[in-house]
């Protein structure tokens, strides 16, 4: 599956997804309070409702739990667990690390609302359970029609989140509005504990207090709040003080999603091996005592860690596949994971330019099931070198968006996993 030149064959903004927000099962999970789960990004435990009537924007109950589509053999051949829709380009933030390469502006091809309304007749195509659909961007807030379309979303049955940008468009008047219409939780990101630190990420002087600002909103709107985190080498000394500002700002999850070099990430620094390897124990050693939910994002390696350490604490296999982390087993790129670019050209994930139809023109449920792309992506077995020989394949599968950020192949090992099975596929620490 070597695409090196994907560029060709798409428009500009369809390769990449723009804002890094992603969200995660709300809920704690068995086992350890904050045990940090590896999974790409959902909201709502599977069997778990919140809200008075049914979840937590407290909209009917039919509207299905997020996590409720779920594998097969840790294959989720039926229906993605989550949909990612970048519903517009625009953004008044310039992100070191943006996948997109944000503008100020729409673009003129983008979807429109009704194209946006008949793609959420499609996912319906699904079947019930439906995948949950994360609004993201750019910045989503720059529709005028998103509380359209998330209402939209709501009276179809589908759950909604929100990945907004901390611009002077987030305003407590327009998060009402959004949660009226049914967003079920939102995501901010926060790259730095200081604003000096933060704020050099962003771009914009003064996006840190306005993250925090926007943060005590959600609070006082009850809407649950996951606050992202980017893991560079840059950023890796700062995570615990960064943990630290977490614990006062009350939120549910904290993600730290390991970059990924794509758009314009590729001017910044991945951790390496080994730092990934000592992170990774660390969050797991936080988990035990950690006030909120902790999760990495593009690092399903993770999975590898926990289950060890867990095993290693006398948990057995089924107690293992109880807690969040076990949950997640099997969700990556491709797998559980589907992402709709703002002109409507469908990728495995915002971050692996694989291109496989545009939902103007072909049908999303069909690409999902059928497409090459999607398939190879499933099945672990395809997988090669080291990931192919892991005995955590079909659990973790490695990011397939940083192996194909590295040769061009989305099958791949992921580079940023240290371990190395033996040759004859047997378990060795």
């Amino acid at each position: 599956m070597k695409q090196r030149d994907v560029a060709a064959t798409t428009e500009r903004g369809a390769l990449l997804g723009g804002h890094p927000g992603t969200i995660e099962p709300l809920g704690q999970p068995d086992g350890h309070p904050g045990q940090p789960d590896g999974r790409p990004d959902t909201l709502g435990t599977p069997g778990h409702t919140g809200g008075p009537s049914g979840h937590p924007g407290g909209h009917s109950a039919g509207i299905g739990a997020v996590g409720s589509v779920r594998p097969e053999g840790y294959v989720f051949s039926r229906a993605p667990m989550l949909v990612y829709w970048e519903t517009t380009l625009s953004c008044g933030l310039t992100c070191r690390h943006c996948r997109a390469e944000a503008m100020p502006e729409r673009a003129p091809d983008e979807l429109t609302t009704e194209e946006g309304l008949r793609l959420l007749d499609a996912i319906t195509g699904f079947g019930r359970p439906y995948p949950h659909v994360v609004f993201t961007g750019g910045d989503p807030l720059r529709r005028s029609d998103l509380e359209t379309l998330v209402e939209a979303a709501t009276a179809r049955g589908i759950g909604a989140s929100l990945a907004p940008a901390a611009t002077p468009e987030l305003t407590p008047e327009r998060l009402r509005a959004l949660k009226a219409a049914g967003i079920q939780t939102m995501s901010l990101s926060l790259d730095g504990s200081t604003a000096e630190r933060h704020d050099a990420f962003r771009g914009v002087p003064g996006t840190f207090e306005a993250t925090l600002r926007a943060a005590e909103w959600t609070h006082e709107i009850g809407l649950p709040l996951q606050v992202n985190t980017l893991v560079t080498d840059e950023t890796l000394p700062d995570l615990p003080a960064i943990h630290e500002l977490m614990t006062r700002i009350g939120i549910i999850r904290w993600s730290l999603f390991f970059l990924i070099s794509v758009g314009r990430g590729t001017a910044l620094r991945e951790i390496d091996p080994g730092q990934s390897e000592k992170l990774n124990h660390w969050l797991y050693d936080l988990s035990k005592t950690s006030p909120f939910a902790i999760k990495t994002t593009e690092a399903t390696h993770y999975r590898r860690v926990a289950i060890r350490r867990m095993a290693a604490e006398g948990m057995d296999e089924a107690a293992i596949a109880a807690t969040s982390v076990g949950r997640g087993f099997g969700v990556r790129d491709g797998n559980g994971i589907m992402f709709v670019a703002n002109n409507g050209f469908v990728f495995p994930s915002g971050f692996l330019p694989l291109p496989t139809g545009n939902v103007r023109t072909d049908d999303i449920v069909a690409l999902y099931r059928e497409h090459p792309v999607f398939t190879s992506l499933r099945n672990a077995a395809a997988f090669k070198g080291r990931c192919g020989r892991c005995e955590h394949a079909r659990i973790c599968g490695g990011s397939r968006a940083r192996a194909f950020a590295r040769t061009g192949d989305a099958l791949e090992s992921d580079p940023l996993c240290p371990f190395v099975p033996p040759v004859d596929g047997g378990a060795r620490n």
